[in-house]
């Protein structure tokens, strides 16, 4: 196995992940305007990406672990970062490159996801604050506290 193909598979990382990257940027759109129909599609596109980077991802462990192999470096750990280690000159610049782009796009993808992951937080505490807001407690309905007793009666008449 050669460097080349396993910076051939990180590119193809890097753009499936700059492709989820825009379906993320579409999902706030839907989030921000409540459109429950497009985040349904926008989340089988998702993992219809997820699928493909597990695939993709699985090609370039396997195929680093076939060039440590390869190079007799076996027992270490089988990472781009140790490949980086063992490399020099014009293969070690585009590897660099590679793992750097992809990088920064699963950098930009957190940071949306998390913004995304609090745009569904405050939907649903306006969610909860809505239905508790019409939803009557048992205590608006009785007018209160306020309990109405029976006089109090004892067995024995204390005035006879």
């Amino acid at each position: 196995m050669t460097i080349g193909t396993i910076i051939t598979l990180m590119n193809k990382l890097t753009q499936l992940h700059k492709s989820l990257l825009t379906v993320s940027h579409t999902k706030t759109e839907a989030l921000k305007h409540n459109v429950t129909d497009e985040m349904q599609k926008l989340l089988q596109q998702e993992r219809k990406h997820v699928q493909a980077v597990k695939q993709v991802e699985k090609q370039r462990t396997e195929a680093a672990a076939e060039w440590f192999k390869q190079k007799g470096h076996t027992g270490q750990d089988e990472t781009v970062s140790a490949m980086l280690e063992l490399l020099s000159g014009e293969e070690k610049e585009e590897l660099q490159r590679a793992y750097e782009a992809l990088i920064f796009v699963l950098s930009d993808l957190k940071q949306q996801e998390a913004l995304n992951a609090e745009l569904i937080q405050q939907s649903m505490q306006f969610i909860s604050l809505s239905l508790n807001t019409l939803e009557p407690s048992i205590q608006s309905l009785n007018y209160g506290n306020q309990k109405q007793e029976a006089p109090k009666r004892s067995l024995f008449d204390s005035k006879a």
